[in-house]
């Protein structure tokens, strides 16, 4: 069975799983107080590397790496990601911290709140911030959500080092394809129903988050504030797959890391009412881009349930069959290892978990 590391960022710290001869065992909390909304496992260099974007009440925000796997963990003697002083801005959060592809081996973005984009070109270590989005002539008329004003999705193509595609909440989609010179809205079908006008507009949707398929890069799933969509072509334009789902209100979207056309949500009753649809813990699974839904039960809570998941809380791994992982506000964790058909609880009593990242090792 493949070994596998498993990450979850809590309100409260971070705790790092590994799986051996399929045997589960989590450490003590690292970074012990802080909010960890953003992890990533970098696995291009020489040895695995974890980037984690801690958040501190007393010391503010930073970005922490470990190259052991989370034994040690270092962070730079100068802020890793700061506003330039011109832009008057303050970093909030760092809500997202994405390894780019292959083309590009050393880049790693940063999503951020304030809502901008950051980019390392040193795996991490120090980030500059990407300056045509932060002054796109539609910034003045973005209007922070209930969870403010961030950038929570950064997708890279695996073969073009030039095209980004990046989520704001509650600006929308923006996508480049000359590596961050010039960003466009793409938001075409995507509706804002909390607008007074129905019409999809070019910007101002609430994007929750954002998938790539794994045999299709040029094909994303995206949870929207009301709403589950498909683009096939880069999210140029999307299409309402949200048919057959119990409801179409969530936080979370995830692709399978292999098979093309699968992927994963975890749908929510209502913005008014953020527990599982039909207080159901209930993953639902398409094989088929979106044209229906299956839910995923087995070995889940059978009574009735209330832990939420967030945007960046249900993630799979790379094994095969591939892993299915998420933690609730709850403080508990499932995982799957065979593409979801069944589940085990691995955690539970953990502070609200944020986020859930996982890699075969």
């Amino acid at each position: 069975m493949t070994d596998v590391l498993l990450t979850v960022g809590t309100r409260k710290g971070l705790f790092v799983g590994r799986r051996r001869q399929g045997v589960w065992q989590f450490t003590e909390p690292c970074f012990q107080a802080q909010a960890i909304y953003a992890v990533a496992i970098d696995r291009r260099g020489p040895q695995p590397r974890l980037l984690v974007g801690g958040d501190s009440t007393h010391w503010g925000p930073s970005v922490f790496h470990s190259d052991d796997l989370g034994a040690t963990w270092n962070e730079p003697q100068q802020p890793a990601v700061k506003f330039p002083t011109d832009t008057g801005a303050s970093l909030e959060r760092v809500w997202q911290l994405h390894p780019a592809g292959p083309a590009a081996p050393d880049v790693v973005y940063a999503g951020t709140e304030p809502a901008a984009l950051f980019r390392s070109t040193d795996r991490g270590e120090s980030f500059e911030l990407v300056r045509p989005l932060w002054e796109h002539p539609t910034r003045s008329r973005w209007v922070p959500g209930g969870g403010g004003e961030a950038l929570h999705t950064v997708i890279t193509h695996p073969r073009n080092a030039q095209a980004v595609t990046v989520a704001v909440s509650t600006a929308g989609v923006f996508r480049t394809r000359n590596g961050g010179e010039d960003w466009a809205p793409s938001n075409r079908g995507v509706s804002a129903v909390f607008l007074p006008d129905p019409e999809p507009p070019e910007f101002g949707q609430c994007v929750h988050k954002i998938a790539q398929d794994a045999g299709n890069p040029d094909r994303l799933y995206l949870q929207n504030h009301w709403g589950v969509y498909r683009s096939d072509d880069a999210g140029a334009r999307w299409t309402d797959v949200g048919g057959g789902l119990p409801s179409d209100f969530g936080f979370s979207v995830a692709a399978h890391p292999h098979r093309s056309g699968v992927a994963y949500l975890f749908p929510l009753n209502a913005d008014s009412d953020r527990v599982p649809a039909e207080r159901r813990c209930r993953v639902f699974r398409t094989t088929d881009a979106g044209q229906s839904w299956q839910p995923l039960a087995k070995g889940l809570p059978e009574a009735d349930h209330y832990g939420t998941v967030l945007r960046d809380a249900l993630c799979t791994d790379d094994a095969d069959p591939a892993g299915v992982y998420f933690g609730n506000r709850n403080g508990e964790v499932y995982a799957s290892l065979d593409d979801g058909e069944s589940w085990r609880q691995l955690a539970s009593h953990l502070p609200d978990v944020l986020c859930v990242r996982a890699a075969a090792l």
